[in-house]
């Protein structure tokens, strides 16, 4: 086990590097203010440096709000009322530092407004029905109900989203008016579409679907059940959001 000061009394801490890339990122970005206790607690049970992107994100940021609030990557937490969990919390960390506690199917690291989840995969994706290798980064999509390899990293994905490549990935996905839909949303609020996302008449007509704000347990919550109910892979992914 490292202590605290080893994880963030570091050489080259990644911080300011993000945050230069932030401040001249394609999309805009909303950092929310971070909850510095839990923000050090979740660095501790994660045991990575400050040095890396995901140390950077959960000791310094209560997570980022991009795309006016479509996509959210979780930090340390938001120490404002109503701001998103930290990775800890949604990840089910223990209380206190476990050194044998580890996340059996790997961390999820972000979300978007109509419930797809990114996650970093564990060290035996298969064994938790995701696709692509340990360490990479992989998607649930909300219209598919089923888990996409996007083949590269924490470090690289955060820079992907920043550069704006999101914006292809979502064709298909977002209707006209989604960014004034999605900037009107809390970080803990998602957008449940209906026909829902993976039916035939949303994506014949998605301009036509009918979408309100609930909360994004709820946005979550359906497309699991959905998915179980087609012999899908149970997502795995309701955490505390």
């Amino acid at each position: 086990m490292r202590e605290i000061d080893e994880l963030t009394e570091v050489d080259d801490p990644a911080w300011p590097e993000l945050a230069a890339a932030i401040s001249a990122a394609a999309v805009p970005v909303e950092v929310l203010p971070v909850d510095q206790e839990e923000g050090r607690r979740c660095l501790l049970q994660l045991q990575v440096t400050a040095r890396s992107v995901l140390g950077a994100l959960v000791l310094n940021t209560g997570g980022l709000l991009l795309d006016d609030g479509w996509v959210r990557v979780f930090g340390g937490g938001s120490a404002a009322a109503g701001g998103l969990p930290s990775l800890g919390r949604v990840n089910g960390f223990p209380a206190a530092f476990e050194s044998a506690w580890h996340p059996a199917d790997g961390l999820v690291v972000g979300h978007d407004a109509v419930g797809g989840v990114f996650a970093l995969n564990g060290h035996d994706p298969a064994a938790a029905g995701r696709p692509g290798a340990p360490g990479q980064i992989t998607y649930f999509a909300p219209d598919t109900l089923e888990w996409e390899a996007l083949e590269i990293g924490h470090s690289a994905w955060v820079s992907w989203l920043l550069s704006g490549g999101a914006e292809s990935f979502y064709d298909g996905v977002r209707w006209p008016g989604w960014r004034a839909e999605a900037a009107a949303l809390t970080p803990s609020q998602g957008i449940t579409v209906f026909p829902f996302l993976w039916s035939e008449q949303a994506q014949a007509d998605l301009a036509a679907t009918s979408r309100r704000a609930v909360p994004m347990h709820e946005v979550l919550g359906v497309a699991a059940d959905f998915a179980g109910q087609a012999g899908l892979t149970d997502p795995g992914f309701l955490g505390e959001v």
